[in-house]
């Protein structure tokens, strides 16, 4: 089931061309339930912050909010996986706000392994549309029986993963990769719940920590091994990271 409207108008074959053949947009991705997201002015400053970048314009958060309430309320649900797409079609006066609804991801955390890719996305900062790198490092990854992609520069910094934040545990700090990528709703949620660092992260030195996790917007996963590399899953530490996030508020939408 996928549900999408545009400009709170479900969409239609004519309607959905310009969104379909454009590429020149961000977007943001989220869990709902019972009407309810975490992180929403995250997810708002996200989406605001892209606009304003690509298009020279602020972004409307009282009328995106309601454009998500609009098109949970037509689909005729409350629990949802939801994102939000901006583009500006022909240069108009005002930006196109697109909502797909689709069914809420239930799946179980469960642990996962990475391939490390050499790739940089292009604007990593900016959750943007043009995901043909990423598409194709994941591919890679899945061919060769890996979970996700682990991005990985020239210089051999680590910088994110294809659809995640990748987080490293020294036995003391969390360690987030300190290199251009996108800042994840959830990794912004938790950095200033945990004892956490922002610091460089090389592919050669991955041996010297103790576990890894990723996050993204469907939750937490436990990292067991990169490339020939091999992590334990820390119960405690992984414990502490879902208490962390169990305990951000859900906002109403």
């Amino acid at each position: 089931m996928t549900h999408t409207e545009i400009d709170g108008v479900v969409a239609t074959t004519e309607t959905m061309s310009m969104p379909m053949l454009s590429s020149y947009g961000h977007f943001t991705a989220m869990q709902v339930r019972g009407g309810r997201a975490r992180g929403i002015g995250l997810h708002l400053a996200r989406l605001d912050g892209a606009t304003r970048e690509l298009y020279g314009q602020g972004l409307d958060k009282a009328l995106v909010r309601e454009r998500m309430r609009h098109a949970l309320a037509s689909a005729g649900v409350s629990d949802a996986s939801l994102r939000v797409y901006v583009h500006w079609p022909h240069g108009d006066e005002r930006v196109t706000l697109t909502v797909t609804v689709r069914e809420p991801f239930e799946e179980a955390p469960r642990p996962v392994r990475l391939l490390s890719v050499p790739y940089v996305r292009d604007f990593p900062h900016i959750k943007h549309l043009g995901s043909f790198g990423q598409s194709r490092a994941l591919t890679l990854a899945s061919r060769a029986g890996y979970d996700e992609a682990l991005l990985v520069a020239p210089d051999g910094t680590v910088t994110e993963g294809a659809v995640t934040n990748a987080a490293f545990w020294d036995g003391e700090r969390v360690v987030w990769p300190d290199a251009p990528c996108l800042l994840g709703t959830v990794q912004a949620m938790l950095e200033p719940l945990l004892p956490s660092v922002r610091r460089r992260v090389t592919l050669a030195g991955l041996g010297g920590y103790r576990a890894a996790f990723v996050t993204n917007s469907r939750g937490i996963s436990p990292v067991v091994g990169i490339d020939a590399v091999g992590y334990d899953v820390d119960t405690a530490l992984m414990a502490s990271v879902t208490s962390a996030h169990d305990s951000v508020d859900w906002d109403v939408i």
